[in-house]
């Protein structure tokens, strides 16, 4: 009966041990939320005269690209439109079409198109990288998917 309870002490201050640890380690998946840089004075469109063809430091061109990225939900494979306009190879304003092909879809979609302004407006393209935005981060993916091609658009 001893040698029972000494195993079970030792059993639980190990689980205690393991408990305590974990609850110190960095969460790899925690969304990363950054404060909204961009303000109102941020989110005017380029003027029409800048979408030709001057070009910017990070070799991108001024203009509005446009671009449907993929990404994969409970539902299976969804799609979102996103177009960007780049000043300076900065994102001067963001526009999300919307692709649902269910309710739930739609809702999410709705959510994040709400939300993405403020994670990307003001910040230069090669630094664009969203996890989750409003709620939705299944989105994220098709979004990551359709600035990487208008990166390429815009080259």
């Amino acid at each position: 009966m001893k040698t029972a309870r000494k195993s079970l002490f030792v059993g639980v201050a190990g689980l205690s041990l393991v408990g305590t640890v974990a609850g110190c380690a960095p969460s790899a998946t925690s969304p990363t939320t950054s404060t909204p840089a961009a303000t109102s004075a941020t989110t005017s469109a380029a003027p029409s005269s800048s979408l030709a063809t001057s070009g910017t430091a990070a070799g991108y061109k001024d203009g509005t690209y446009s671009a449907d990225g993929n990404y994969v939900s409970p539902n299976g494979t969804e799609t979102v439109g996103v177009e960007l306009t780049l000043a300076g190879g900065t994102v001067s304003d963001v526009k999300i079409t919307e692709h649902p092909t269910n309710p739930n879809t739609k809702k999410f979609q709705g959510e994040f198109a709400g939300g993405i302004q403020a994670q990307v407006v003001g910040k230069k393209l090669d630094e664009l990288s969203v996890s989750k935005v409003a709620g939705s981060s299944l989105t994220s993916g098709g979004f990551n998917e359709a600035v990487e091609k208008i990166k390429s658009q815009a080259k």
